[in-house]
């Protein structure tokens, strides 16, 4: 009898989950809002956090794709979701800080208060590359071709609002020479025409060209932050420029008026899975990178980077504002 008693005793312990609850949240499912297409790196992300988080929580983390006008509608489907801890939202930086800036209509929000910051748990570094025949080798080489060449050069983008547009006028006001800007839907069109010669650079997330870097038929010049496995990509900043180029980042985010104990719950289980070797070795291949940012930090970052966009743009973005 001693025995079963034990046996059960263990068995009970087992089911447990790994984090600890407080006033028992959570007791259901929990849905992860994300305002990006099923299918991409980011997608795949959000769904390995969400499975970590899972087996942590000991309730079931379903993913929920939103997209739209770019990231703005999933972003608000959160804000406008009851504020109990059962609605989370992992969203990159575009609806948080730059659809603010060029599109304020459709992106009428505060995500500092209309929204509770949780941690930055991902970053996707932008880089710009070139054809492996390009005439020039390195940005200043670029530059140079640029002032020296009629109508400059053309440097190819995800699509308006997306962080190659964004660091294509970074770079503009930082080195004062004609880049010009060419917008795509997407960046597998852009990668296309680069290899075919119809522009002469792209800026866009690590993922789409790491294997075009790899292969060689893609040469990098400048990435936004550095990455583990190209550690020889340099940022502007090395380069001596007084800007780098706007990469991707990715946080965690509730309601706001969510519950202190739910935030006090929710967290080491967030922490543990950003910070979890097996998601990092997963996410590496794409070009991301897990990492762990605080609630502070993650506001500072969303503060920051707001309002250095909206100096660069700003009469620029839509409705002048």
């Amino acid at each position: 009898m001693i025995k079963r008693r034990t046996f059960l005793g263990m068995s009970s312990l087992l089911a447990v989950p790994l984090i600890s609850r407080a006033n028992d949240y959570p007791r259901m499912p929990i849905n992860l809002v994300t305002p990006l297409a099923a299918g991409d790196a980011a997608d795949r992300a959000a769904r390995l956090i969400g499975q970590e988080l899972s087996k942590l929580l000991g309730v079931a983390v379903t993913v929920m794709n939103r997209p739209g006008a770019g990231g703005s509608l999933g972003t608000q489907a959160v804000i406008r979701a009851p504020k109990d801890g059962y609605t989370l939202l992992y969203a990159q930086n575009s609806p948080l800080t730059i659809r603010r800036v060029i599109d304020p209509e459709a992106a009428n929000y505060d995500p500092l208060t209309d929204l509770t910051p949780l941690a930055l748990t991902t970053r996707s570094p932008s880089v710009l590359v070139v054809h492996k025949d390009a005439p020039f080798k390195t940005i200043k080489e670029m530059v140079d071709l640029a002032r020296q060449r009629s109508g400059g050069i053309n440097i190819g983008n995800a699509g308006p609002g997306s962080v190659g547009e964004i660091s294509v006028q970074l770079m503009n006001a930082a080195v004062g020479a004609p880049l010009n800007s060419v917008n795509y839907k997407g960046a597998a069109p852009a990668v296309t025409d680069l290899l075919g010669g119809y522009i002469d650079a792209v800026i866009l997330a690590l993922g789409a060209v790491s294997a075009h870097i790899r292969s060689g038929t893609l040469r990098a010049l400048a990435i936004s932050s550095p990455f583990p496995d190209l550690p020889a990509i340099p940022t502007l900043r090395k380069l001596g420029y007084n800007t780098d180029l706007l990469g991707v980042w990715f946080g965690f985010f509730m309601p706001a008026g969510v519950p202190g104990h739910v935030i006090d719950t929710l967290l080491p289980a967030l922490e543990q899975a950003a910070r979890s070797p097996a998601i990092s070795a997963q996410l590496l291949p794409s070009g991301m990178t897990q990492e762990w940012g605080s609630r502070q930090a993650l506001a500072e970052e969303i503060a920051t980077e707001y309002r250095s966009i909206k100096e660069l743009l700003g009469p620029t973005s839509k409705n002048g504002k």
